[in-house]
């Protein structure tokens, strides 16, 4: 299990709050991984081994799974299993649904006995309320990833509706924080959004934020870090592209952990001007 403090100690241990992405799209893998009987799990595995050291969670994003059918699935399977014990596993599925359904999508991804997988944490979309999240929370040694603010260009579409006092954004994260605690519940926030990271440290200030959109998608890890850091560091900042597709050759888990590298040392100087470490 990850607790909220385990996640802590490791972001001090590994000076890192780095995610990696396992966006693995087997058309853009290095094509000499071909060769092997799971092209995509031999490139996630040499991924996580060089990596490792450097990050504190990792996130397969299920859809780049679930298209491939059943090979896809049991890559997912076999990366799941293969995910370091002391790294947050994130599943990226951001389902939602009425209750009896998200139960069972939870069963899917939580419980091993059943389905092989065994996350520590999933991403949902909040759209359908409270009973679309809760059977998620049943799992006691589970959190739930909810999103809350996007770095998406469709994100003026909904989430900055206004809703009462604020935006709707906030609405969902007031709502939610009666769901379950900061020792359960985190928060989908887009690293192109960074300037909104105040106003959500207002309503949301113990929560960890899963923080997308650095490197290929152009956030800026130093203005995350200035407005939506606390006193836990409290972010999990995912890299994907940027660093799985690092290089396309022999060398692309070595290209990886170069990328991986770059960000950590980057995180470690802020993580040291906010006396963290």
């Amino acid at each position: 299990m990850i607790t909220r403090q385990f996640l802590i100690d490791q972001i001090k241990r590994k000076k890192s709050f780095l995610c990696v992405g396992l966006d693995s799209d087997i058309d853009k893998i290095p094509p000499f991984l071909k060769d092997y009987p799971d092209p995509v799990f031999e490139f996630n595995k040499r991924i996580i081994d060089a990596t490792k050291d450097l990050c504190i969670a990792y996130k397969p994003n299920a859809a780049f799974y679930e298209c491939r059918g059943m090979a896809g699935l049991q890559s997912l399977i076999a990366t799941s299993q293969y995910l370091p014990k002391d790294c947050l596993s994130i599943i990226d599925a951001k389902r939602g649904d009425i209750g009896n359904t998200s139960a069972k999508y939870a069963e899917a991804f939580f419980n091993e006995k059943t389905s092989g997988m065994s996350f520590d944490a999933i991403t949902v979309t909040p759209y359908m309320g409270n009973d679309s999240v809760t059977p998620y929370l049943a799992y006691e040694n589970k959190w739930v990833i909810l999103l809350a603010l996007t770095s998406s260009v469709g994100s003026q579409d909904f989430q900055y509706l206004p809703a009462g006092d604020g935006y709707l954004y906030e609405t969902v994260i007031k709502k939610a924080n009666n769901w379950a605690g900061a020792d359960r519940l985190m928060y989908v926030v887009g690293a192109t959004k960074s300037t909104e990271f105040t106003n959500i440290r207002q309503i949301a200030p113990d929560n960890f934020l899963l923080v997308p959109g650095v490197g290929a998608q152009g956030g800026s890890l130093e203005d995350v870090c200035r407005y939506g850091m606390n006193k836990d560091c409290g972010l999990i900042v995912n890299a994907s592209r940027s660093i799985i597709y690092a290089s396309n050759g022999e060398d692309f888990a070595d290209a990886a952990r170069a990328e991986a590298q770059k960000l950590q040392k980057q995180m470690h100087a802020e993580l040291g001007k906010t006396g963290i470490i």
